[in-house]
C-alpha cells in the first residue's frame, strides 16, 4: 500500500513537470532584454571613421550616485539595428569567460553590456546623416564606464567604435541601503552595498534617535564569485561582480521612534568615506493598537528612467509601481514584495540597477522579500521545479543582496510581524507538502501567533497556491499551481488566515472568503462578525509584462474581482478589529477594489499546533 503511495507521487511529480514544459512559453514576463543580444557571436569590426564620445568624464562630484551622461556618436554607414552598448567595467574586452564545457569555445566577447538602445532613438535624422546622441542615466556601480556602438542588430553584432571612459568620483562609497525587520521586533537590519572587500576598509553604520547621541555598529560583509552560479548566464556573459555585500543590526529600537544613519567605512589610513543621512522609524511594539500601514505586490522587476532596455515590456508599470510607493512614502510603514524582485535571469549587473531604483523606499521602510521562480529555479539545485527561470543564479544573489530574517536564509521562508500584523512568508520554490521542513515552519507560524495582539494573520507566497483564475493555470483544471492549496487549505481554515497574497501571474484578482473552492460567504466590501474563510489576492502586476495574464472568459464562482493592469494592494489597520484592504493601480494611485474587514478576536488563538480545532470561531 505504501509503495502504491509511492509511486501515485511520483506520477504527479512528472504531471507537474510536463505541465511545466508546455506551460513555460506562456508564463509571463520571463524576458531579460540583455538576453536578446547574442553577445558570444560578436565580430569585431572597429571603424576609424565611426566615433563615440561621452561626457562628462567624471560622475558624482557632489556625491550623487546617479548621474546622466550625453553619448554622442556619427556612423559613415548608418542603419535601423544600429545600437549603443553601455558597458561597466569600461574596458568589457578584455573580459574572461569559463567555457560551460570543454566542446564549448570562448566568445569574442563575453560580457554583456548593463544597458543598451538603438542609435535611432530619438535621433530621426540617423538613417541620413549619422549623427546622433543619447542621453543615458548611470548609477553608481563601482567601475567605470565606456560606450559602444555596434551594427548588425542584435543577434549579429559587429562592434564597430567604443568611447572614452566615465567614471563616478568615488565609485567604491557606500550605496543603496536596505532596511528589514530583524529576528525581532525591536530590531532593524540595514544592508547595502560599496566597493570595499573587508581588507580593504572596515563597514560600520553610524546611527541614533533622531537628535539624540549617535552609536557605531559593525557591519557583516558578503560576496559571491562567479563559480557560486550555477549556470549561464550568470556565470558566463550575464556575470558582473556583484560587490561586496554588508550588513548590520540596529538593536534595542524603542517603538515607533525616529532614527538617522550614515554607512560608513574606514580606511586604513583612518580617514573615513560616508553615505549620506538616512532616516527609518523603528517597528511598534508587537500588539500595538496604532495605525499601521502594509504595501503588497509581486513581479516588479526593474525598468529604466532613460527608456533604454526594455521596448516598454516593464515600462511605464515597474517605475509606476515604484514612484507611487515613494509619493506616499509617509503613509507607508513596511513593503512586502513577494517574488521575482528584479528579474536579472543571470544578468548580475541588474540587481544593482534594481536597488538603486527602490533606494527612496528600502531606506526608509523595511523592504522584505520572498523567492520567485526568477531568483531560484535552476535544474539540479534542489529548487522544487526543474526550470530555468533563475538564469543560472539559483537564489545566491537574491539571499545576498537583501536581508530576510529566516533561520536559514537559503530556504527563504520566514516570519515577520510588524505591530498588529503577523506575515507568514512561504517559498513556493521549496517542497511546502505535508512532512516536509516547509510544511512545519508554515504550521508553526500560524499557530504560534497570539490573536488578541496580533489579530491580523497573512499568508504569502509567490506562486499561486490558492486561486487564479488565470487561463493558464485554467489549463490546469483548479485554477491554482499543482498540488497548491490541496496540503494548505486546511491550516489556513484552522488558524483563520485573514488573507493570502500571491504575485506569479501578473494580474490583480480578489476572491470571496473561499474553502474548498466554495465561497463560505459572499463576496463583499465589508466583513464582519466570526472568521467564515480565507479570501484570497493575486497581485502580480507589479510592473512585469502583464501580456500572457490573460482571465479566463468562464464565469468562476469564487472570483469576485479581476483587473488586467499593473498594481499593489495596501493594507491599513487602524486598531485590533478594523482593516482596510486598498488595491491602487500603478498609473494613478487611485483606489479600484476595496473591503473592509470589523473583527474581534475574542478567543486568544496561541494554541499549539495539535490542540487548536479547525471549528474554533473567532467570536
Amino acid at each position: 500500500m505504501v509503495r502504491n503511495y509511492r509511486l501515485l507521487d511520483e506520477m504527479r511529480l512528472w504531471v507537474v513537470v510536463i505541465w511545466l514544459f508546455v506551460c513555460a512559453a506562456a508564463l509571463p514576463g520571463g524576458e531579460q532584454p540583455l538576453s536578446r543580444i547574442a553577445v558570444e557571436k560578436t565580430t569585431l569590426a572597429i571603424n576609424d571613421s565611426v566615433h563615440v564620445k561621452a561626457s562628462p568624464l567624471v560622475l558624482g562630484l557632489k556625491g550623487e550616485n546617479s548621474e546622466w551622461v550625453e553619448v554622442e556618436f556619427f556612423h559613415p554607414n548608418p542603419s535601423d539595428d544600429d545600437w549603443i552598448g553601455v558597458f561597466s567595467p569600461a574596458n568589457f574586452s578584455d573580459a574572461i569567460c569559463e567555457p560551460e564545457n570543454e566542446r564549448q569555445q570562448p566568445p569574442v566577447l563575453c560580457t554583456a553590456p548593463i544597458k543598451y538602445q538603438f542609435a535611432k532613438f530619438k535621433n530621426d535624422g540617423y538613417n541620413r546623416s549619422g549623427k546622433g546622441n543619447l542621453k543615458l542615466q548611470l548609477i553608481n556601480q563601482r567601475e567605470d564606464f565606456s560606450f559602444a556602438l555596434f551594427s548588425g542588430g542584435l543577434m549579429k553584432p559587429k562592434l564597430i567604435a567604443v568611447s572614452n571612459m566615465v567614471t563616478f568620483a568615488n565609485p567604491k562609497s557606500p550605496v543603496y541601503p536596505r532596511l528589514a525587520q530583524g529576528k525581532s521586533w525591536d530590531e532593524m537590519t540595514l544592508t547595502w552595498t560599496s566597493g570595499y572587500d573587508i581588507k580593504e576598509a572596515v563597514p560600520f553604520v553610524k546611527w541614533g534617535a533622531k537628535g539624540g547621541p549617535q552609536f557605531l555598529s559593525p557591519a557583516g560583509t558578503l560576496t559571491f564569485n562567479r563559480n557560486s552560479m550555477c549556470g549561464a548566464p550568470a556565470r558566463t556573459v550575464g556575470w558582473r561582480h556583484p560587490g561586496y555585500i554588508h550588513t548590520s543590526f540596529l538593536k534595542d529600537l524603542w517603538p515607533d521612534s525616529k532614527y538617522t544613519y550614515r554607512l560608513g567605512h574606514r580606511l586604513p589610513n583612518g580617514t573615513h568615506i560616508w553615505s549620506k543621512l538616512y532616516s527609518f522609524k523603528a517597528s511598534p511594539y508587537p500588539g500595538q493598537d496604532s495605525l499601521q500601514q502594509i504595501v503588497i505586490f509581486g513581479d516588479m522587476g526593474k525598468a529604466e528612467a532613460d527608456g533604454s532596455n526594455e521596448f516598454n515590456d516593464f515600462q511605464p508599470g515597474s517605475l509606476n509601481t515604484t514612484n507611487q510607493i515613494i509619493r506616499d512614502l509617509e503613509n507607508v510603514d513596511m513593503v512586502l514584495h513577494i517574488g521575482d524582485i528584479c528579474y536579472a535571469n543571470g544578468y548580475l549587473s541588474q540587481w544593482d540597477q534594481f536597488t538603486s531604483q527602490i533606494e527612496s523606499i528600502a531606506s526608509t521602510v523595511p523592504y522584505m522579500i520572498g523567492s520567485g521562480n526568477h531568483e531560484r529555479d535552476w535544474p539540479g539545485t534542489g529548487s522544487f521545479y526543474g526550470n530555468l527561470d533563475s538564469g543560472g543564479e539559483c537564489g545566491v544573489p537574491a539571499q545576498t543582496v537583501f536581508y530576510t530574517p529566516a533561520e536559514n536564509r537559503a530556504k527563504f521562508w520566514y516570519a515577520t510581524d510588524y505591530g498588529m500584523f503577523r506575515f507568514c512568508i512561504a517559498n513556493t520554490e521549496e517542497d511546502w507538502r505535508p512532512g516536509t521542513e516547509q510544511y512545519k515552519f508554515i504550521e508553526q507560524c500560524l499557530s504560534s501567533v497570539d490573536r488578541q495582539k496580533q489579530p491580523w494573520l497573512i499568508f504569502l507566497a509567490h506562486r499561486v497556491l490558492g486561486y487564479s483564475s488565470c487561463t493558464y493555470y485554467e489549463t490546469e483544471g483548479t485554477f491554482e499551481e499543482p498540488m497548491g492549496r490541496e496540503a494548505l487549505q486546511e491550516l489556513w481554515q484552522k488558524y483563520k488566515v485573514d488573507l493570502a497574497f500571491y504575485g506569479h501571474v501578473h494580474n490583480y484578482e480578489r476572491t470571496c472568503p473561499v474553502y474548498q473552492s466554495q465561497c463560505v460567504v459572499d463576496a463583499s466590501d465589508h466583513y464582519s462578525g466570526p472568521f467564515k474563510a480565507t479570501t484570497h489576492v493575486v497581485v502580480g502586476g507589479g510592473g512585469a509584462s502583464i501580456a500572457d495574464s490573460a482571465f479566463t472568459t468562464s464565469n468562476i464562482q469564487w472570483s469576485h474581482f479581476r483587473d488586467f493592469d499593473f498594481g499593489f494592494v495596501k493594507l491599513t489597520a487602524f486598531n485590533h478589529s478594523s482593516l482596510l484592504f486598498e488595491y491602487k493601480k500603478s498609473r494613478d494611485g487611485n483606489v479600484y477594489d476595496h473591503f473592509t474587514i470589523s473583527r474581534d478576536y475574542r478567543d486568544v488563538l496561541a494554541c499549539s499546533i495539535d490542540n487548536c480545532p479547525r471549528t474554533t470561531l473567532a467570536s
